[in-house]
């Protein structure tokens, strides 16, 4: 008897059936059967069901002898299963990775409910991926398992089959089916969760409901709406069956109101003929079910007793007045916007007429994100060596934590931002200021950069539009045309730089600040570090950190940490930053091992804390290889990214480190210890020796003594690399580094 039975009714969806079988047959959980119902499809529906079951014997392809609806295709596909566990999966919709496992995971630690519910994220065809806006109802805290009646608000998460694993013994003892009919999730999933006498819920996305832009049966124009009357009798009856879940029905009673609102409200679905009838059968069935006692939003309120009353014609007024409301309050917005807007301009125009600060100086980073990066090691060497000088940084309220005492935080797009920027005598940042800016005479711009590059930057994008992304190469020369100061890290960011951004600007090639932090932390710092990101004692941390993929537009992952760190075993410990990692929405890390550090400002703290690094084709590696410590690339998809993105020199001909070329051949590089061998050692050093020749710790101090000071003699120099002392070393560890399991 298989685990899990999932039923995957199809009709007319010959174009995303392939993807929803793929999507169960590449489970990592194998203790499954999947049985397809083909609902006399027109289409090629029948003909793949049959193709998968020649192909797998734990395919099943059943094909009804006429179209019957979604409803009674499921139950035919309930009539053949053998699971513990029921799994309904739409033939438009598909299965994340590993979420048979997880679904598994949770019903063993939850001692098998007769309800499991987990979370889902809308797929739209643009392919951006959206969770669940409830998805906090889904909070694994509590009592592991539970009745509808100790957490209610589940039945504000949407009222559909395919979120959720059902007991197959549980069902079959209660003898549900589903009707026929449109919304037949309506009286399966209301008189199922008010039935089970244990529920759990799962805090993980294992669904992805495709969103399509024409098709979904539901978003039709047809009398076939009606049908919502019909399936609310039937929950109605069940419930008035059953004397004990007679508190249930003021709940389903308001339910059904808001339901009824919105399907009337919905200009796509009930012909126009029909809506004045449609409005007559709701109010009846309002009348006919009214039970008060749950409570009502108040602007939902009189919309209810409107549609009680029959009342058609006012209830539209209403709706009219509603909608009319909206739209002139979100003019009144649009117009707020461009009053102030115009006001911020007048202001800057203002300001850039009177005198520069000249003690004043402004920095920002990644975007006007938060405190990091070479612009934030200027900024705490500037405090340090330049008398008098005041400082702010740009970035969002949501960061302003970061900023340290002692410098001014500015949020982008407010009055005293726009001041700043007029009259602040220096200009520092990583990227680009607001495209308002105009420099003045006298002000002095540094441009940082973000690492060393290795993929393509600048105008050199200029043939590659898929990396370009419509980038306005007009704006950016401007922008380039405002720097004075260019800062690089070594001569090969220097030849790279001078021609993807041609300008009259003066390169620094004084080393990069952000390195710094490498050569001035000790191993007690180290050791605090790790113990907040949570690093077990006796831990080997691996740093995961790739880059994004200019050839995809949705990222996905391309390396399986949950795999990675079974393969390692106990003694290692996986740092993930990487978002697309989190799958949509960003659900949970599913494994102990795996600390999800997407969202970390501090890149330089996570380096310090890892043991070894392993990335793509990020510029990290640049900076990681200051701390001496193996770093592994995996770059299974290095012809797609050179296509796409293209890269200044062949990483695989001279590398950080050891190479993989996919995911197996990763696991085995850990698996031998390869990837801090003698061969490691040597790559890295030559690495170092030719990308950080300037960074020393004193990167930073040239670059204040420089541009803020003025000094162009007697610059610390940069201390040769054989002379320099082992960077940032690791704490001692009794038993870190410890072999891997084969």
């Amino acid at each position: 008897m298989p685990r899990f039975s999932v039923i995957v009714p199809a009709f007319r969806v010959q174009a995303y059936l392939h993807a929803c079988l793929d999507s169960v047959l590449a489970q990592s959980f194998k203790d499954y059967e999947i049985v397809v119902v083909d609902d006399c499809s027109p289409d090629a529906c029948g003909p793949i069901a049959d193709e998968y079951a020649r192909r797998d014997h734990r395919v099943t392809a059943l094909h009804l002898p006429r179209n019957t609806g979604l409803g009674p295709a499921r139950n035919a596909g309930m009539g053949r299963a053998a699971g513990d566990y029921l799994i309904f999966l739409d033939g438009d919709d598909t299965l994340l990775p590993d979420a048979l496992q997880t679904i598994a995971d949770r019903i063993d630690a939850t001692a098998e409910p007769d309800v499991l519910m987990y979370d889902y994220a809308r797929t739209y065809w643009t392919g951006r991926s959206v969770r669940n806006v409830l998805a906090a109802h889904l909070d694994e805290g509590g009592p592991a398992r539970f009745r509808l009646t100790d957490r209610p608000e589940l039945l504000r998460l949407l009222m559909v089959v395919w979120n959720k694993a059902y007991r197959r013994a549980f069902i079959e003892a209660e003898g549900f089916t589903f009707p026929p009919g449109y919304y037949e999730d309506t009286p399966w999933t209301y008189p199922v969760l008010m039935s089970a006498g244990s529920i759990a819920v799962l805090d993980a996305v294992c669904v992805s409901y495709r969103q399509r832009r024409r098709g979904n049966i539901l978003s039709t124009t047809s009398e076939k709406h009606f049908d919502v009357f019909d399936q609310y009798d039937r929950v109605f009856a069940f419930i008035d069956a059953r004397p004990e879940l007679a508190l249930w029905r003021p709940v389903m009673f308001r339910r059904m109101l808001d339901h009824f609102s919105a399907l009337f409200a919905s200009r796509d679905r009930l012909p126009h003929h029909s809506r004045a009838a449609f409005f007559r059968r709701a109010a009846a069935s309002c009348r006919r079910y009214r039970t008060p006692g749950a409570p009502v939003p108040r602007r939902a309120q009189l919309r209810h007793g409107l549609l009680r009353l029959g009342a058609r014609r006012t209830y539209q007024a209403l709706s009219g007045a509603q909608r009319l409301g909206g739209r002139l309050r979100r003019g009144s917005a649009a117009v707020r916007r461009a009053v102030r807007g115009a006001a911020l301009r007048a202001h800057y125009r203002i300001q850039s007429r009177l005198p520069l600060r000249s003690r004043d100086a402004v920095f920002a980073a990644r975007g006007s994100g938060g405190y990091t990066g070479s612009p934030a090691a200027i900024e705490a060497k500037a405090r340090e060596l330049v008398p008098g000088v005041r400082t702010a940084w740009i970035c969002r309220a949501v960061d302003a934590h970061t900023v340290p005492t002692g410098t001014r935080h500015l949020v982008p797009g407010t009055f005293a931002h726009w001041t700043a920027l007029a009259r602040s005598a220096y200009l520092v940042n990583d990227g680009a200021f607001d495209r308002g800016l105009v420099k003045r005479r006298g002000q002095v711009l540094l441009q940082t950069h973000e690492g060393t590059p290795l993929r393509t930057v600048g105008t050199d994008l200029l043939d590659r539009p898929a990396a370009a992304r419509g980038t306005d190469f007009e704006q950016l020369l401007r922008s380039v045309d405002t720097w004075d100061f260019s800062l690089s890290a070594n001569p090969h960011s220097t030849l790279v730089r001078e021609r993807a951004y041609p300008s009259a600007y003066l390169t620094l090639e004084y080393g990069s600040p952000r390195n710094d932090v490498y050569h001035r932390t000790g191993p007690a710092d180290v050791a605090r570090l790790r113990e907040t990101l949570g690093i077990p004692a006796g831990s080997t941390a691996l740093l995961y950190a790739p880059t994004h993929r200019d050839y995809r537009r949705v990222q996905q992952p391309a390396l399986d940490l949950e795999r990675l760190v079974r393969v390692l075993g106990p003694q290692f410990v996986v740092l993930a930053r990487a978002p697309q990692l989190a799958g949509p929405g960003g659900h949970r890390a599913p494994h102990s091992r795996i600390i999800d550090v997407s969202g970390h400002r501090s890149v330089e703290t996570l380096a310090l804390a890892s043991d070894a690094l392993i990335t793509d084709y990020a510029s990290l590696m640049f900076d990681y290889v200051n701390l001496d410590r193996p770093v592994v690339l995996h770059l299974a998809d290095i012809e797609a990214y050179e296509a796409a993105r293209g890269t200044y020199f062949d990483i695989t001909a001279f590398p950080p480190g050891i190479v993989a070329r996919g995911q197996d051949e990763l696991f085995d590089i850990f698996a031998t210890d390869h990837w801090r061998g003698s061969r490691s050692a040597q790559l890295r050093a030559a690495f170092r020796a030719r990308f950080c020749p300037y960074d020393d710790g004193y990167a930073a101090e040239r670059v204040v003594r420089r541009v803020f000071l003025g000094e162009t003699d007697g610059l610390p120099l940069p201390v040769p690399s054989a002379a320099r002392r082992t960077p940032s070393a690791l704490p001692a560890q009794d038993g870190a580094g410890a072999g891997v399991k084969s």
